[in-house]
């Protein structure tokens, strides 16, 4: 029995270990970019109007615009595979009377511009005449680092941020607005994890790159900006310190229940020499 609770023993002091290095590693903090590029940008004020020219920002990063009522209003930001984005709107709307009611939407693109569902969240939401401001939300599902041709994952890459308005009375259009967005993203580990990864990102001209493009990055369209730390490699994950831990757990499990069921030798009933 004393071996058997030395085993014991040896198996929490070595998941514990384990769970510590694993804790350590997460926490651990990334490398922080130099000065000049680790200065935090001015938020941006004002947005594109189509795909081509969507203001690029980053995450946790707030923007701001003005504009009229029915534009397009466009934003871009990057989303590496394991994150969960949401992307959180509000339009304040013109103190002068509106004839009617008027209903704003939010919608997301992944980088081959198709439509993202959200998986919960306010996408579109009715304004009252006489309401000041209208808020939405949008939560995406976590972005796969790899899916089958005919799935429609979202991958990695630029994510298209799109506020409109889709319906209000036509005496309406043209009254000053003003929107503020805001996206953050959440990694979920390995929960989210896959095997397999994209060769590129999806981002623009990532397969019409030239070597004046490599040269001079001031001339790479703003949607091009990638995750601090760069884009993952899409292999590692929490996943593997875990099935280390299930490895480490089962070869101790086996020593133990060996040590349980050999016994304790020649049995008593059997005379020396027999």
């Amino acid at each position: 029995m004393r071996t058997v609770r030395t085993l014991i023993t040896a198996v929490l002091a070595s998941a514990g270990l384990v769970g510590m290095a694993g804790t350590a590693l997460a926490d651990s903090p990334s490398p922080s970019p130099s000065g000049s590029a680790g200065a935090e940008a001015a938020a941006p004020t004002e947005a594109g109007t189509s795909f081509r020219t969507a203001t690029a920002i980053r995450p946790d990063q707030p923007a701001t615009a003005s504009a009229s009522t029915g534009d397009y209003l466009y934003w871009v930001l990057p989303v590496d595979a394991g994150q969960r984005a949401t992307v959180k709107a509000k339009v304040t709307l013109p103190q002068a009377a509106r004839h009617g009611a008027a209903t704003w939407q939010l919608d997301v693109y992944d980088g081959l511009r198709r439509r993202q569902a959200c998986t919960y969240g306010a996408q579109t939401r009715a304004a009252d005449k006489d309401t000041g401001s209208v808020e939405l939300s949008c939560t995406l599902r976590t972005v796969r680092a790899w899916a089958e041709p005919w799935a429609n994952d979202p991958l990695p890459g630029s994510y298209y941020i799109r506020l409109t308005v889709v319906d209000l009375p036509k005496d309406d259009l043209g009254l000053p607005v003003h929107a503020e967005v805001d996206a953050t993203t959440a990694d979920t580990g390995g929960a989210g994890a896959v095997d397999g990864t994209l060769a590129a990102p999806l981002v623009p001209g990532a397969s019409t790159a030239t070597p004046q493009d490599k040269e001079s990055p001031a001339a790479r369209p703003a949607a091009m900006s990638e995750p601090d730390g760069g884009w993952s490699s899409g292999w590692w994950s929490d996943r593997w310190i875990w099935t280390a831990v299930g490895g480490l757990l089962a070869a101790l499990a086996g020593i133990a229940g060996y040590q349980l069921t050999r016994g304790s030798g020649r049995p008593a009933r059997i005379p020396p020499g027999a």
